[in-house]
């Protein structure tokens, strides 16, 4: 059976090469980039069955990445789950809205839920209602 491809986009190089075992340990093929300006380039040439992305990043933030993936109509239905540091009633409303973001969990990660989370979005089984942030 084929590994699952996740895509992590972070500019946090040690968080992303700990994110990187964590999904490779798991039985995941991982796939990581830092840089927020090349990365719907990226999105193409990799082929990811699912996307972790930062909110907080140089360049381009989670946001816009997000707003790009759910414009384009190659990406807008690849599930996405951010990644951040902060969180706000604001930044729930505009992730789930307009970005079409499944989940929002904050830093920092336990693994076990990481992985969770994942599968739950690869199976596409996030809850409908269910508080974006966690």
């Amino acid at each position: 059976m084929k590994k699952k491809k996740i895509m992590i986009v972070d500019d946090d190089r040690e968080f992303l090469e700990e994110l990187r075992e964590i999904l490779d340990l798991s039985g995941y093929h991982p796939v990581a980039t830092t840089d927020s300006i090349t990365f719907m380039e990226q999105v193409r040439m990799a082929g990811p069955d699912l996307i972790l992305l930062d909110l907080k990043m140089e360049g381009k933030d989670g946001f816009q990445v997000a707003e790009e993936l759910a414009s384009d109509p190659e990406t807008r239905n690849l599930p996405v789950i951010a990644i951040t540091g902060f969180y706000s009633d604001e930044a729930y409303f505009r992730l789930k809205k307009f970005c079409r973001v499944e989940k929002c969990m904050q830093k920092p990660l336990n693994p076990l839920n990481v992985i969770s989370e994942i599968e739950q979005a690869l199976r596409g089984s996030v809850q409908e209602g269910a508080r974006l942030c966690e």
